[in-house]
C-alpha cells in the first residue's frame, strides 16, 4: 500500500478520532487493559482540539483513498511534545506509524526544536522498539493514578487558582526544576482558569495546569505536589502521571486509595536535564 502524509485539516477530526479510539482500544484489549478512552466521542474531542489548535502541528496518513492514522506535535513551549499517534488497526504492518513519526520529526528538525518528547504506553513493545530506533531514549517510567478526589488540605500550603500575575513565577520554577519553561502551556492554562498554584512560606512553590493525564505539574517538594493533588476536584481517566522513581509520592497515592491504571515511559530526543525538584508530566511529556 502506498502511504502519503499531509497536514491535518479540521474536517479530519471525526475519522481521526474514530481511528484513535479503535487503535488504543484494540491495543489495550490485546494486553488485558481497559481502553484509554471509554468511547469514540471521548477520543474524538481531544483530536478535534489538537487539529484546531494554532500551535499544534497535526498530520494524517492516507492510503487507498482513506485516512489511515494521525500524529501531532505540540509546539507551544520550548520542548515539543509528540503524540498521540494512532494507526487504524486494519492497516498495521504497512509502516504507517513510521511515516507519521517521520513527518513530525521532520517538522521538529525544520523548526530546530531543541528537544522532542513523548509518553509511550509501557506494555506496547512495538512502539517502544520503533521509538528507540528513531533515536528516542527512555528517561523514566510513570504510573497513571486514578480514583476519587481526595479533598485533603495541608496546614501552611495554600492552593488557589493561578492568575496572570503568577505566570512568571511558575515559569521560573519550571526552569529551576527542568532547565526550561513550558510557558505556552502555562499561559494557556491560566487564561482558561485551569491552572492552580500552591503557596508556602510566602512564595509560589508549585503549580499545575490540572491534575489530569493531559496536564503537568512542577514543584519544589513532594509536599507541594501533595497539596495540589489533595485539592484537585477530579483526576479523570486514566488519571495523572506519577514518577515511579518518586517512591514517596507513589506510595502516598496508593495509601490514599488511588490506583494504577497503567504504566508509561517518557522518551526523549535532544536536550534533557534530570529534574531538580518534584514534578508530574503530562501525556505530552
Amino acid at each position: 500500500m502506498d502511504v502519503t502524509v499531509r497536514e491535518a485539516v479540521p474536517d479530519d477530526w471525526q475519522e481521526c478520532g474514530r481511528i484513535c479510539y479503535e487503535a488504543f482500544a484494540t491495543l489495550a484489549a490485546r494486553h488485558g487493559f481497559p481502553p484509554d478512552f471509554p468511547t469514540v466521542a471521548a477520543a474524538a474531542e481531544p483530536i478535534r482540539w489538537l487539529i484546531n489548535h494554532p500551535r499544534i502541528y497535526g498530520v494524517v496518513a492516507e492510503g487507498g483513498g482513506r485516512i489511515l492514522g494521525s500524529n501531532f506535535l505540540d509546539e507551544r513551549s520550548f520542548i515539543s511534545g509528540l503524540g498521540p499517534i494512532s494507526v487504524d488497526p486494519t492497516t498495521q504492518d504497512h509502516r504507517v506509524g513510521r511515516a507519521l513519526m517521520a513527518a513530525v520529526l521532520a517538522r521538529a528538525a525544520e523548526r530546530r526544536a531543541p528537544g522532542v518528547r513523548l509518553i509511550q504506553i509501557a506494555y506496547h513493545n512495538r512502539s517502544l522498539s520503533l521509538y528507540a530506533k528513531l533515536g528516542f531514549d527512555v528517561r523514566g517510567s510513570f504510573a497513571a493514578m486514578y480514583g476519587k478526589p481526595l479533598g485533603i488540605t495541608f496546614p501552611g500550603y495554600e492552593v488557589r487558582v493561578a492568575t496572570s500575575a503568577d505566570e512568571a513565577a511558575c515559569n521560573a520554577l519550571c526552569v529551576r526544576v527542568h532547565g526550561h519553561d513550558r510557558a505556552g502551556e502555562v499561559g494557556e492554562a491560566i487564561a482558561d482558569g485551569k491552572a492552580m498554584v500552591v503557596e508556602h512560606l510566602g512564595g509560589i512553590t508549585g503549580y499545575t495546569t490540572g491534575i489530569t493525564y493531559f496536564s503537568h505539574s512542577v514543584a519544589e517538594t513532594n509536599d507541594d505536589l501533595r497539596a495540589l493533588i489533595g485539592a484537585a476536584a477530579d483526576f479523570g481517566t486514566p488519571g495523572f502521571l506519577v514518577p515511579l522513581a518518586n517512591t514517596e509520592l507513589f506510595r502516598w497515592c496508593l495509601f490514599n486509595d488511588l490506583r494504577v491504571f497503567f504504566v508509561v515511559n517518557m522518551m526523549t530526543t535532544g536536550i534533557y536535564q534530570v529534574p531538580a525538584g518534584a514534578f508530574m508530566p503530562s501525556v505530552g511529556y
